[in-house]
């Protein structure tokens, strides 16, 4: 029989670092006090207990001036904040990627969205996070999601947050993230599980896919641990999960050939050796010896090449390098120059200590026991592998106009030149599209050439589709009496034609305006905003009429309002006849002054005095609010002594 030990088996570096970090509490403080259990493992809480730190599960127990760690699973926002008023001094062995999740919930909050976790609802973790954010709601799987939707069809337009625990079964996150994703409008999802439990239950999966039986070690309160069970019980006829080696019973491995032994992340390696060498007793070697533990977790550590991708911890930051956790033997840092593009950056910018970052290896030293990685490089990658996956699936990009180019221009997409021709611009035939440098635009990569670094795309397929949905958005919400903002795209004679939002109407040269026009011209140029409203429409036609003027106002009501007879006004003469010249007194309200009451002579015709446009001052000498006509009158204002019977009535 041969016993298979995962090499991710053991203390996660979250976990670590909590017990390392309260060991050194305790020691410098002469003891100290411990919020529940550190990590989910009773040996470690019990060793814990004999090098002084006391465990309360009551915060309100713990005096003023004590020193408490905080456990690795975190703790609520409410107890640490009366924890700190009360005075007690607090120490955070939570883990980095837990305070990472907490920082996604506050923001979440701080942004005005509905922060939503993915957990178990009783794990402390779980509990601790969503303390974080207001009205967080937490799902323990894809049916809570279901009925949270069903609860309220409201939920779906609600701007979600989702994270998720770091010790989720994967599948159980990705199955509720299909349905948050397909049912709501407004969702961002963040994949917050550990990557050392991803790597965990994946290693845990395949070796149980090869044993007759697997054992599990992990304290029964640990979740990952639990998580780790149920994923072998899936793959494995037989599965067992102890807390020690004194649990394990001989009948477990007759007929035996292929034994499996994983643990929890809370797990010490002193328990893990002790089950491994029970196990191993009914192992007889093809050499005659067993391989030692020491040598199995040596196996455990990470082999690093160059070129690798590897993800690790942020352990330190210097004014020149960042110190990074990669599970390996050699210790691993990236230069200032490797982790941006920018020189004038900090690294403290960029990265915290505590926060997850994914790598290249640049250069590996097993002599001096040293690791050089690059986070600058693997980004470029990603987004040569980023442009790549945009052509299979279409996705819409955003950058950059940075040029003008032979037969084109050209776009940086997140550093990447993008050639772009002209007849996929969007810009008309002949266009000048050095006008174009210095826009934000959306495309399509369309052709990539990696080797030749050729990358060429298309603003106009992605414009033509946000028309044709602009189109028919328009289409199924318009209706008779409805305002939009449109932009004046080409004028005729007869009126203007308005783009009001994919779909070109018509303004008739009457609509533009209450006062009398000859041209549109006179009022608007092409690219000029109008508000509109829709007069009528048909859809099988694909006409729109609209309007621009605002019929909810009465032109002759306004100058009912402002006019007497008797008034002087100030009028613009619009239209000549032979019989007299007729002039705008308000918008829309035209007025007559007949040619005997132009001047104070005997005239043979209007245009002999007076021009279409000029402005006069008049007499309004009679109003008839039956016909709404008005008489006006220039020779009254000459000749005041004139005799008004000699006055004219209103013609047309």
């Amino acid at each position: 029989m041969s016993v298979i030990l995962a090499k991710s088996a053991g203390f996660c570096y979250g976990v670590r670092r909590a017990v390392a970090l309260t060991e050194e509490t305790a020691a410098e403080s002469g003891g100290c006090w411990m919020l529940g259990d550190l990590i989910h493992n009773t040996a470690v809480v019990e060793d814990l207990r004999r090098r002084g730190v006391r465990k309360t599960d009551r915060p309100e127990e713990i005096p003023a001036g004590e020193t408490v760690v905080l456990r690795s699973h975190g703790e609520r926002r409410s107890v640490l904040e009366e924890m700190e008023a009360r005075g007690v001094r607090t120490v955070s062995a939570t883990c980095p990627n837990v305070v990472r999740i907490q920082r996604l919930v506050a923001q979440a909050e701080a942004e005005g969205r509905q922060a939503a976790v993915i957990g178990d609802p009783n794990h402390p973790e779980v509990q601790g996070v969503a303390s974080w954010g207001r009205d967080t709601v937490v799902f323990d799987g894809p049916e809570a999601v279901k009925m949270w939707l069903a609860a309220d069809p409201k939920n779906r337009e609600i701007p979600l947050t989702v994270v998720v625990q770091t010790t989720c079964i994967r599948e159980l996150f990705e199955t509720s993230c299909k349905i948050l994703k397909k049912e709501c409008t407004n969702v961002k999802i963040f994949d917050t599980i550990c990557n050392a439990t991803h790597q965990r239950q994946s290693e845990a999966a395949e070796i149980a896919a090869r044993a007759d039986v697997m054992v599990v070690v992990g304290d029964r309160k640990s979740a990952n641990t639990k998580h780790l069970t149920e994923i072998c019980m899936m793959r494995c006829p037989s599965v067992v999960q102890i807390e020690r080696a004194d649990e394990l019973s001989p009948d477990l491995f007759n007929g035996c050939s292929v034994a499996g032994l994983t643990a929890g992340a809370s797990t010490p390696a002193g328990i893990i050796k002790e089950v491994y060498a029970a196990m191993s007793e009914e192992i007889k070697a093809a050499e005659g010896k067993e391989e030692s533990f020491e040598e199995l977790l040596n196996q455990s550590f990470k082999t690093l090449n160059n070129g690798d991708r590897v993800t690790g911890i942020v352990t330190a930051i210097t004014p020149t390098e960042v110190q990074v956790d990669v599970g390996a033997k050699q210790a691993a840092y990236i230069k200032l120059s490797e982790l941006s593009d920018d020189p004038s950056v900090k690294p403290e910018d960029l990265v915290h200590v505590g926060d997850e970052i994914e790598t290249w290896v640049v250069r590996v030293n097993d002599v001096e026991g040293y690791a050089e990685l690059s986070k600058k490089r693997l980004d470029a990658a990603k987004v040569w592998e980023n442009i790549e996956q945009a052509v299979e699936d279409k996705t819409v990009l955003e950058g950059t106009v940075t040029e003008e180019n032979k037969g084109g221009i050209v776009v940086s997409v997140k550093g990447v030149r993008v050639f772009v021709p002209a007849s996929q611009s969007g810009q008309p035939r002949g266009a000048d599209l050095s006008a174009m440098k210095g826009q934000k635009v959306q495309l399509r990569i369309t052709e990539v050439n990696r080797a030749r670094r050729r990358v060429v795309g298309s603003i106009r397929s992605v414009s033509e589709e946000a028309r044709k949905a602009a189109q028919a958005e328009l289409w199924a919400n318009i209706e008779v009496g409805k305002h939009y903002t449109g932009t004046v795209k080409s004028m005729t004679s007869y009126g203007v034609f308005v783009d009001i939002g994919g779909v070109d109407g018509m303004v008739h040269i009457s609509e533009l305006s209450w006062s009398r026009i000859k041209t549109p011209s006179e009022v608007c140029k092409v690219g000029d905003t109008l508000e509109v409203y829709v007069i009528s429409f048909d859809p099988e036609k694909h006409k729109i009429s609209l309007g621009v003027k605002d019929h909810s106002v009465d032109p002759w009501q306004v100058f009912m309002d402002k006019y007497s007879v008797g008034d002087v006004a100030n009028v613009r003469i619009v239209k000549l006849m032979t019989f007299g010249a007729f002039a705008e007194v308000v918008p829309g309200v035209d007025g007559l002054i007949h040619i005997s009451q132009i001047a104070d002579r005997r005239i043979d015709k209007p245009e002999d005095v007076l021009s279409e446009g000029q402005m006069v001052d008049v007499k309004i000498t009679a109003v008839d609010e039956e016909k709404k006509k008005i008489s006006l009158s220039i020779r009254a204002l000459l000749s005041p002594a004139a005799d008004e019977a000699d006055e004219a009535p209103v013609e047309e």
